[in-house]
């Protein structure tokens, strides 16, 4: 890792801990079903995107080989939820485990920490890091489910979607989403890789 690289994730890890402690937000308070089903579906996917970190990092490198400057050892940024967050620091604290080799690399912080801290220190080529999102929108607006109406809703159910991807790692990128249903004890998969409805609200 470049020491440029090393100071940006020092840094945007010291930033997002600053910007929780000054906010301290009022979480809605949830369900602990809903929450732990969230950091469930959050945690597999986690999980899952690591045992295949042999084939994003060899493309990271090159990716990196061919674009002067570029780190082939980036910074690892996770944007996700605050109990996505929950989960990777809980996998990061287990030995052995591919998110502990990981940790001098890695940070998880909010979409929005994200994006504040790239507006005040840019890396718009992915010189320096590789983004990595997993998160779940669990308020989709009643607009929106036209979209999914093949999966209809039954009485106190609803759509959950998530959304994951990568940006960064070269030939390794992609932006995933996938459609499931809540209804108040247990989350389902309806249906993988939806492709939502060109124009559709991105909320």
């Amino acid at each position: 890792m470049h020491r440029e690289t090393r100071e940006w994730l020092e840094g945007l890890s010291s930033f997002a801990a600053e910007h929780r402690a000054r906010r301290k937000p009022a979480e809605v308070e949830r369900p602990a079903a809903e929450r732990a089903a969230e950091r469930a579906i959050l945690a597999a996917h986690f999980v899952s995107w690591l045992a295949g970190m042999e084939a994003w990092t060899s493309a990271r490198r090159a990716f990196a080989a061919s674009r002067s400057g570029a780190d082939a050892e980036p910074a690892i940024v996770l944007t996700t939820s605050a109990v996505g967050i929950e989960a990777a620091a809980d996998m990061g604290a287990m030995a052995g485990t591919p998110a502990a080799l990981l940790r001098s690399r890695f940070v998880a912080v909010t979409e929005l920490e994200y994006r504040l801290w790239c507006i005040r220190n840019p890396d718009e080529a992915f010189r320096l890091h590789v983004n990595h999102w997993n998160w779940l929108k669990t308020d989709v607006p009643p607009q929106r489910h036209a979209e999914f109406a093949a999966h209809p809703l039954g009485a106190g159910e609803c759509y959950w979607l998530h959304r994951t991807g990568s940006v960064g790692t070269g030939e390794a990128d992609r932006r995933d989403c996938h459609l499931w249903k809540w209804n108040g004890r247990h989350a389902a998969l309806l249906q993988t890789f939806v492709r939502e409805r060109p124009g559709a609200p991105a909320g």
